[in-house]
C-alpha cells in the first residue's frame, strides 16, 4: 500500500518523540517498530539505504553508546558491508527515527523533509 507509513523509533529518543508529534498532528497514520527490540534487517537496509539517498555511513546514530563503544576509528575502517551488519545487529547504533513511506526513506528527524516527502494516509 503506498501510503503504508512504517516508524523506526526508539521510546527514550527525543528526536523520535518529535517525529511522532509532527505525524499525529498532521494526521499521518503509521504502524510503529521499536527499532532496539527489531531493528532493521541486513536486506531491508539493503533496500532502505539506496532509497534514503543517503551513505550507510550517515545511517549511523554517532552520538549513541553503541557507537562510542564501537569507536570512530574502528567505525572509519569498516566496509559498507560491515556496518550493515552492525546496523542490523543493534538498532541502537542506527540513526533514528527510520521513517519508510512507499519508495520514501527518511532517516532522522526534519520537520521540512517530513512536509515536503509524507503523505496522509
Amino acid at each position: 500500500m503506498k501510503n503504508d507509513v512504517l516508524v523506526l523509533s526508539y521510546a527514550g529518543c527525543g528526536t523520535c518523540k518529535k517525529a511522532l508529534q509532527w505525524l499525529n498532528q498532521h494526521g499521518v497514520a503509521y504502524r510503529l517498530r521499536a527499532i532496539v527490540d527489531e531493528p532493521p534487517t541486513q536486506a531491508e537496509l539493503a533496500q532502505w539505504i539506496p532509497r534514503s539517498g543517503v551513505s550507510v555511513r550517515k545511517w549511523l546514530n554517532t552520538s549513541g553508546q553503541s557507537y562510542r563503544a564501537l569507536g570512530k576509528e574502528k567505525v572509519d575502517a569498516a566496509s559498507d558491508a560491515q556496518l550493515i551488519q552492525w546496523l542490523a545487529a543493534d538498532g541502537k547504533l542506527v540513526k533514528r527515527p527510520v521513517l519508510v513511506q512507499g519508495s520514501t526513506v527518511l532517516v532522522g528527524f526534519k520537520p521540512e523533509t517530513y512536509t515536503q516527502h509524507i503523505s496522509g494516509t
